[in-house]
């Protein structure tokens, strides 16, 4: 479906095509135009002539390199076969070099996995987003035997990515899907700011009658903006704790990263009186800060969840005041605030009150910019 999409968005088929038949797994594939639900999308079709090969690593990954490829794109298929021999490796309690790639190992799934990895290049795409994956329910036969979905190679390679499970009960994330998503995303998440170039569908195999069973790629390039941001919000309500320490905590988070923290007087069972310790975080310093959570507070649990949030693009300018230089943050929109941490320390060295400092700067900032 991915190489469909990819296609669809305007990837050279000929070349994904010619990619193909350079491994000689006897395998051929084709596109065609197709719908699904109404939506018209295009159809990734591999042909098999072998009967379903069991191959090793090692074997697959010089497949892959004397194929007549890019570089980048032998770099990534090589580099998704590798998560995926290590997730297999942790299901079944056995070296990498031994692990069987039953499935996967098939010429069809490695035409799946090189053809995304060629039709990326040819788009020359730079970093990939992806959104929460639909990873289905039920059950789905395997080599293994009827296993339940998600599989567990898929389970796997999708720990600390957003999943859910959304109409029919059959297996939407399969293991050769969530192996490329996992090595290849940079991100989880909404989409990010871009200026939209392309768009591309790519279909399954069966036309569901609740939900068309299409992939969606958007190509686009970074506006640079950031009034799209996905964020994890962690939170934890304290009830023994010293407020100084609790005060020391906050502290440590900001100085670690946090992008906010914030504490909020509750009420908790039995009458207690307590705090909501909140803290907004980058993605990626989710789990550092959850775990400074538990070491700096008294608190046995935390709520991890994900959020959208909206900012302005902001700049930043220069005043000359009667007491020294203040930086000044101007949104978009044209709204502005003189920073406070250069207001704090003019006042701590000059021993005005920190109001007139500020006063000072608006007063400065909006005769600059008459």
């Amino acid at each position: 479906m991915l190489v469909g999409a990819l296609v669809d968005a305007g990837a050279d088929s000929k070349a994904v095509v010619d990619a193909i038949v350079s491994l000689e797994t006897g395998a051929t594939v084709s596109f065609e135009k197709v719908k699904r639900c109404g939506i018209a999308a295009t159809k990734y079709r591999v042909v098999v002539r072998e009967a379903h090969a069991h191959r090793h690593l090692p074997h697959i990954v010089k497949m892959i390199e004397r194929a007549e490829i890019p570089g980048r794109a032998k770099q990534n298929a090589i580099a998704v076969f590798r998560r995926l021999g290590e997730a297999e490796a942790q299901v079944h309690q056995v070296p990498i070099e031994k692990v069987h790639f039953h499935e996967v190992g098939a010429a069809d799934s490695i035409a799946d996995i090189v053809g995304a990895a060629v039709a990326l290049d040819l788009l020359q795409v730079d970093t990939v987003v992806s959104s929460p994956l639909n990873v289905g329910s039920g059950t789905v036969k395997t080599q293994h035997g009827i296993l339940p979905v998600p599989a567990p190679a898929t389970a796997r390679l999708l720990e600390n990515a957003p999943v859910y499970a959304r109409g029919p009960a059959a297996e939407l994330t399969t293991p050769t899907g969530a192996a490329v998503a996992a090595t290849l995303a940079a991100s989880f998440g909404v989409l990010p700011p871009i200026t939209i170039a392309a768009t591309g569908y790519g279909a399954g195999d069966y036309d569901f009658p609740e939900m068309p069973n299409v992939l969606r790629v958007i190509l686009g390039r970074s506006t640079g903006a950031d009034e799209a941001l996905t964020v994890a919000v962690i939170e934890a309500n304290i009830d023994d704790l010293n407020p100084q320490v609790l005060a020391y905590a906050s502290e440590r988070l900001l100085e670690s990263g946090a992008l906010d923290v914030t504490l909020e007087p509750i009420t908790m069972k039995k009458g207690r009186p307590g705090n909501l310790l909140r803290v907004i975080a980058r993605p990626e310093n989710r789990e550092t800060l959850a775990q400074m959570i538990f070491a700096e507070t008294s608190t046995l649990g935390v709520r991890l969840y994900t959020a959208e949030r909206r900012v302005q693009a902001r700049t930043v300018a220069e005043v000359d005041t009667r007491f020294g230089r203040v930086r000044v943050k101007v949104s978009s929109e044209g709204s502005y605030a003189p920073e406070y941490e250069d207001c704090r320390r003019i006042a701590r060295e000059s021993g005005v009150a920190l109001k007139d400092i500020i006063a000072e700067a608006n007063y400065a900032y909006r005769n600059q910019t008459k």
